[in-house]
């Protein structure tokens, strides 16, 4: 079990895409950066791993729980 699973993600804010099909896999105990310039979606993802922004589409699992 990876303790997070994010598959095919996207977050659209209108007609702006901010997150475009982001997949990726965390094992438990694994420590991962997101870098990447300004608008690139960074602290949108993060927030949508919190449970603080919902989703547009796309599969989010954080320790097990959708």
């Amino acid at each position: 079990m990876s303790a997070i699973e994010v598959d095919g993600l996207v977050k659209r804010y209108g007609g702006f895409t901010a997150v475009d099909g982001l997949s990726l896999s965390i094992p438990p105990g694994e420590t991962y950066a997101l870098l990447g310039p300004n608008g690139a979606g960074k602290t949108t993802t993060i927030e949508i791993l919190e449970g603080l922004r919902a989703r547009t589409r796309g599969e989010v699992r954080v320790l097990g729980l959708d």
